[in-house]
């Protein structure tokens, strides 16, 4: 199957907006702060953003607050008339997601049925608030699959209706930015995704890795 340039077709529908003079309402779904710093500077000037901090899969309840807070600052320090909105902290949905898939690395089925997870009530979450689309910060990582995110977006937005935006921040040194923007707002940046799983490989290899 060829592998689809999502960063290109990204580009094409922010020029086409440009063009249209048109900025329709986009329900973004933040994992954190890093990853939405670049997310950010890049889009709020082709939408009316809606950031939404959904993450279910973070532990313990501290992270989850303090990468919140994270958010919230970066938005404020940026200057952004933008809301954050956020579901409270229940970890039972990724629990049970997880059961039988603890020992999976990321990138596999643990953690796509994760994405799955947050993308779905990130849909719900824009047909609620009548957002003409939505999407995720997910695709800036390099340590997720950006191939499986899209097609889970477009699978999702054939289901509920909502229009999805498809990317891959990466491109246009869209990490390397993101690592840039947090050095300049002092941003915490995690040493895992956000998962007791996560955290426990990224403490195995730094372990083993000295």
């Amino acid at each position: 199957m060829p592998k689809v340039n999502y960063g290109k077709m990204l580009d094409d529908r922010l020029a086409e907006l440009e063009a249209s003079g048109e900025k329709p309402t986009l329900l973004l779904h933040a994992c954190c702060a890093p990853c939405s710093s670049h997310t950010l500077e890049f889009l709020h000037s082709h939408f009316r953003i809606t950031l939404y901090f959904c993450n279910p899969n973070i532990a313990p309840e501290e992270e989850f607050d303090f990468r919140l807070s994270e958010l919230k600052r970066l938005v404020r320090e940026m200057g952004l008339d933008i809301e954050v909105i956020e579901e409270e902290y229940d970890p039972k949905p990724f629990f049970e997601l997880a059961k039988g898939l603890e020992e999976l690395p990321e990138r596999g089925e643990r953690c796509q049925r994760c994405i799955e997870l947050r993308l779905r009530m990130a849909a719900a979450k824009a047909k609620e608030l009548g957002c003409e689309l939505f999407t995720t910060t997910l695709t800036i990582s390099p340590h997720k699959d950006c191939q499986f995110i899209n097609e889970c977006g477009a699978r999702i937005a054939d289901e509920s209706g909502v229009d999805y935006l498809f990317s891959d921040f990466k491109k246009h040194e869209g990490y390397k930015r993101s690592i840039e923007l947090s050095r300049q707002y002092g941003l915490y940046r995690q040493n895992y995704c956000g998962c007791v799983y996560s955290k426990a490989n990224s403490q195995k290899d730094r372990s083993e890795n000295g």
